[in-house]
């Protein structure tokens, strides 16, 4: 009984990508947040503004090619499309032994971004249409593990090596370039091979639909990738925390976040889409200014467990909400366009929040982030559910969006 409940929820074509995708953040995030600053700036001596334009070059390619891989998994072997960006993304990440100029940073920095689409977008294209809240509660699980435990465990490493730290990142990505072998060609839906340009005809139609939908799309990533380049000066200036007791702060609440997704989730496939989303928007809002007021451990801790689980609700809300607007059979071009709408967000949050943080200070950066996030809830609160998701896909996903 146990193993058919776990079946369902997980379907074996599914854990495969899922693993997959742990090791691809894992090495992505260690990379980017951890390896790649310090290095290229006590080893390599480059500025850090040429570190800043390196990662938003990596976030820049893997949003721009997600269209493209999109179609990609439309219409070839899945298992075939994720080997040859992850063999793409390989090369950036080797050539990062040759560099001894600041633009072959960036190149390498970027080709490194371009082959990670596929994982994502295979993973999201597995989600069944029963579980949807579930499974996205798990697939962020996943993602948020991978990310979060890279630059941790690698912190480990660069305490002795840099060359122990690197190796360890290229071992890792190969053991990932091989557990690829494993994904199943299979999708989740009987593909039709039709035309590209009937198939964006298509897509067109559906954002059209959801047009009331993407300006969160792009604020929301927008407001949070705001605060990655000011978080280190605003926990140590601001909160007066240690290095470590920052450390801390950020793993218990990226825990909980984890921890909150698959229950959340699961409570999101049997309650109503729109107070998942106010309330976590809402929440996540206060939360953060609230940071803006405190000055000990204790309370900044406090702030982070409530930020991580506000955090939990909105990912699986939002992302299932989104996938009602995957034109069906055609769910890797799908969900490629919209990843790639918000990773618009990302691209403009870090240049935003350094310029503001420069111009006033980080305390306004994060109040401006959470007026975001405030401005996303309150419009989901008072706009009439019944207008804001009336194309969604089916009167049962409907009444699932906004039961009456």
């Amino acid at each position: 009984m146990i193993n058919s409940i776990r079946s369902e929820a997980v379907p074996a074509n599914f854990i495969g990508p899922l693993a997959l995708l742990f090791l691809v953040e894992f090495v992505r995030g260690a990379f980017l947040i951890s390896y790649l600053p310090s290095y290229a700036v006590n080893i390599l001596h480059f500025s850090v503004t040429t570190v800043g334009l390196a990662v938003t070059f990596h976030y820049l390619a893997d949003t721009a090619v997600k269209c493209i891989f999109g179609y990609l998994l439309d219409r070839y072997p899945l298992r075939k499309i994720v080997r040859l960006g992850l063999s793409l993304s390989f090369i950036g990440l080797f050539s990062f032994l040759f560099i001894h100029h600041s633009w072959a940073l960036i190149v390498s920095s970027t080709i490194f971004g371009i082959g990670i689409s596929p994982v994502w977008l295979v993973c999201l294209s597995r989600v069944k249409e029963e579980n949807r809240g579930a499974q996205m509660g798990l697939l962020y699980s996943f993602w948020l593990a991978g990310m979060g435990l890279g630059p941790v465990i690698l912190n480990f490493f660069m305490d002795s090596s840099y060359a122990a730290s690197y190796w360890f990142l290229v071992i890792l990505w190969l053991v990932g370039w091989a557990a690829s072998l494993t994904i199943s060609n299979e999708s989740t839906v009987q593909i039709d091979t039709i035309p590209l340009h009937r198939q964006w005809t298509m897509l067109k139609d559906k954002v059209k639909a959801i047009r009331l939908l993407l300006p969160g799309m792009v604020l929301q990533t927008m407001g949070a990738s705001m605060l990655v380049p000011i978080l280190p000066l605003f926990a140590t200036k601001h909160l007066g925390l240690t290095n470590s007791q920052y450390s801390y702060v950020l793993l218990i609440g990226g825990a909980c976040a984890v921890i909150g997704l698959i229950p959340l989730g699961k409570l999101l496939d049997k309650s109503g889409m729109k107070w998942f989303l106010v309330a976590g928007f809402g929440i996540f809002a206060i939360s953060l200014y609230e940071l803006t007021l405190t000055y000990s451990l204790k309370m900044a801790i406090l702030w982070s467990i409530v930020l991580g689980i506000s955090y939990s609700a909105v990912l699986p809300a939002w992302n299932t909400l989104l996938s009602y607007y995957v034109p069906e059979n055609h769910e890797g071009l799908g969900w490629g366009i919209f990843s790639s709408v918000e990773g618009i967000g990302v691209i403009i949050g870090p240049i935003l929040g350094g310029w503001f943080t420069d111009q006033f200070s980080d305390t306004v950066t994060v109040w401006i982030s959470a007026g975001l996030f405030a401005l996303i809830s309150i419009f989901y609160l008072v706009f009439p559910s019944q207008i804001l998701f009336k194309d969604s896909r089916t009167k049962e996903a409907e009444d699932r969006i906004y039961p009456i």
